[in-house]
């Protein structure tokens, strides 16, 4: 029975590894699993997901695109502005 919980019930750690790795590459059917399970009982870790995504997007489009200070300083002010609203 052990096993098998370890198998299903990821700690956080792992989950935040797994939220890494589905920004770049597909999870497999398990890892889908898992990480659901995991988001069904965790407050915390659907919010760093959240986050993490929104960090993502806005460091791919500076990425893309070369930005001045100001326009550099303002994304940054965007992204926080973001953050504070999903601790709300």
């Amino acid at each position: 029975m052990k096993k098998i919980m370890n198998i299903f019930f990821l700690s956080c750690l792992k989950a935040t590894e797994l939220m890494e790795k589905k920004l770049h590459f597909r999870l497999n059917r398990l890892e889908r699993i898992q990480l659901g399970m995991h988001k069904m009982m965790c407050d915390a870790c659907p919010r760093y997901e959240d986050q993490t995504e929104i960090i993502e997007k806005g460091v791919a489009s500076a990425q893309r695109e070369e930005l001045t200070d100001s326009e550099l300083e303002q994304l940054k002010t965007l992204i926080s502005k973001k953050l504070e609203n999903l601790k709300k």
